[in-house]
């Protein structure tokens, strides 16, 4: 099955998301049941969306492209398996990030998780973030900030940029993105404001820059 032929999301409804649509359910149950044109909709409806995440995550072309495929062969052949306590799509993403971080860990062995311990206490948090006023965002256009936020976004590691993919990008529910990584919430929400924070600092240290300049 090809990747353009595979992709999935929600079934039940834990908090809203901004990625499910009212179909879901259905979908996953008709494809559940044998129906292939069922489960390529949802297919055509998200690859985009894993193969964003697994691009951000492995920060490789080709590696994402190979992880969009694993993840919805994998999510295709387990399909019995889901017993719909979660949203279709988180755990699609959950399938996603496993393999994503495989490949991570295929170039750089014992460097890449999601479940070591991350600094994130008030001691380590950079000065320049306590000015929130407008932000550097609204002094740019969409297309310039695009790519500078693409550059700045990887710089970040690992367990700060899936995490701030999921919730500010994807836009999944920190409930959701807890679930799809293995994370509690408070961790979620710690890695999301270290990443928030790092991500304006090194955005505002860009803008000096340019202002300098």
């Amino acid at each position: 099955m090809s990747a353009s032929k595979l992709n999935p999301l929600q079934p039940r409804t834990p908090l809203p998301s901004q990625v499910v649509k009212d179909d879901e359910g259905s979908l996953v149950e008709a494809a559940k049941g044998g129906d292939i044109t069922a489960f390529e909709t949802l297919v055509g409806r998200y690859e985009r969306k894993i193969f964003r995440l697994a691009k951000n995550i492995t920060q490789n072309k080709e590696d994402a492209e190979d992880v969009m495929q694993e993840a919805f062969l994998k999510s295709y052949q387990h399909l019995g398996e889901f017993q719909g306590n979660s949203r279709f799509y988180t755990w699609l993403v959950r399938i996603a990030v496993n393999q994503a971080l495989m490949k991570l860990r295929k170039r750089r062995p014992n460097q890449v998780s999601l479940d070591e311990e991350v600094d994130t206490g008030e001691d380590t948090m950079p000065r320049e973030v306590e000015d929130w006023g407008p932000s550097p965002e609204e002094r740019y256009k969409q297309s310039e900030l695009g790519g500078i936020l693409s550059s700045t976004i990887a710089e970040l590691e690992p367990p700060f940029r899936i995490v701030f993919q999921l919730r500010d990008i994807e836009e999944l529910s920190t409930e959701e993105t807890a679930e799809a990584l293995a994370l509690s919430i408070p961790a979620v929400k710690s890695r999301l404001l270290r990443a928030r924070l790092k991500l304006r600092q090194k955005l505002n240290r860009y803008f000096r820059q340019g202002e300098n300049s």
